[in-house]
């Protein structure tokens, strides 16, 4: 089998961006990944039953250590030969390409998921966009995991058109529609889940899965909800679920918007999960208001589990969610405009039945996950052919 070694920024990406990926293309390819954190790394191969290679990397500025993982990675493709390296992550792109490149590996993959720079200014920007150029100099092809963001990168010139290509209708791994399925959990374990959070019966859901960070939105979420205050709809009582961990030295949160959630006791907070489909599946609707993404995973989980979503229009996010169909599409930062999208999602019934119905079937139909395998797979095939 030719070898095929598939690098992301940390191994959570591993485990989670590219569930059971890993497992798929062993059937194959000899599949290696190659990852920071070591410990974690190592289950991660452990999980996916591949053999794995630790090269510490960060996900900010660290010009002297990015070199030592380019020297690191340089050195290991020149004695492993492999025909393909496939990277995800910014940080793992640009180290992973150079090294690739430098080692004479004939075929240099990387997907974007996302361009931090879209709401970086100033030096910080011009950086981004000169190491966001030398990752895709040194690539062979890029996989933009949405349109939207092929777009962008064709605006911004930062490589040939040529070399962009968008699989099937975008995402980096589709989304197991068989796990991301409401009737996995009964209507006990649902009523015992909402007991253990203080959530009534009555009360009305929104859910929000991510890191409780700026870029995702948070603040307007958090500024949006509070003004629920004065709602008065008895007996329905809005309730803000938040699934995930916050990222304080990367992008803080307003101090009024840790102000709220410590003090609003309808903003229940649950931190990091494993699993976040039993939060989805008591949940009425996912609200999404983040500044940028590639193709965000966690609107197709929660489709698939049935919610309509309300999401900003940004890409990825617009592709996944039809205006009216499975959810309803909103201006980044605009508190007004959330404050209004989870309002009618609340009050007219007919409006969110029809998008609940529609949300699952639209991600089963658009983006199941071998659907999504299979066309990178026979991206890699086709590599084979050319040779």
């Amino acid at each position: 089998m030719r070898k095929l070694i598939r690098i992301t920024t940390v191994p959570i990406s591993l485990e989670k961006l590219l569930e059971n990926q890993l497992l798929f293309m062993k059937l194959h390819y000899e599949v290696t990944a190659i990852s920071s954190d070591k410990p974690y790394l190592e289950r991660v191969g452990e999980l996916q039953e591949v053999p794995v290679f630790h090269v510490e990397m960060t996900r900010k500025i660290t010009p002297w250590q990015d070199l030592k993982a380019v020297w690191q990675l340089y050195n290991y493709f020149k004695k492993e030969k492999p025909f393909i390296v496939h990277s995800h992550t910014p940080k793992a792109g640009t180290v992973g390409m150079m090294a690739a490149k430098l080692a004479g590996v004939p075929h240099r993959l990387h997907t974007i998921a996302g361009l931090p720079l879209l709401e970086a200014r100033g030096l910080k920007r011009k950086l981004l966009i000169v190491v966001e150029k030398v990752t895709y100099t040194c690539a062979t092809h890029i996989y933009p995991n949405s349109h939207g963001l092929k777009e962008i990168i064709i605006q911004e010139q930062f490589c040939k058109t040529n070399k962009l290509k968008v699989l099937g209708n975008g995402s980096s791994n589709g989304i197991n529609t068989a796990c991301f399925n409401p009737e996995n959990f009964s209507v006990q374990q649902n009523i015992d889940l909402k007991n253990s959070l203080g959530i009534q019966p009555e009360d009305f859901v929104f859910v929000f899965v991510g890191r409780l960070v700026g870029d995702k939105g948070i603040n307007e979420l958090v500024t949006a909800f509070e003004s629920f205050k004065t709602y008065n709809l008895q007996p329905i009582t809005p309730k803000l679920l938040l699934v995930g961990p916050f990222e304080s030295s990367l992008d803080p949160l307003h101090p009024e918007t840790l102000r709220i959630m410590n003090t609003n006791k309808n903003i229940i907070s649950v931190g990091f999960q494993k699993d976040v489909r039993p939060y989805l599946v008591i949940s009425d609707c996912l609200v999404f208001p983040s500044y940028r993404e590639g193709f965000p995973n966690v609107v197709m989980q929660a489709g698939a589990m049935g919610l309509p979503s309300i999401v900003t229009n940004i890409n990825g996010c617009n592709e996944i969610i039809v205006e009216g169909e499975n959810g309803t599409i909103i201006p980044v930062k605009n508190t007004d405009a959330l404050y209004g999208a989870m309002h009618k999602m609340m009050e007219d019934n007919a409006f969110r039945t029809q998008l609940q119905q529609n949300a699952r079937p639209m991600i089963v139909f658009r983006y199941e996950q071998q659907v999504v395998w299979e066309a990178i797979l026979a991206e890699y095939k086709k590599l084979e052919r050319d040779v």
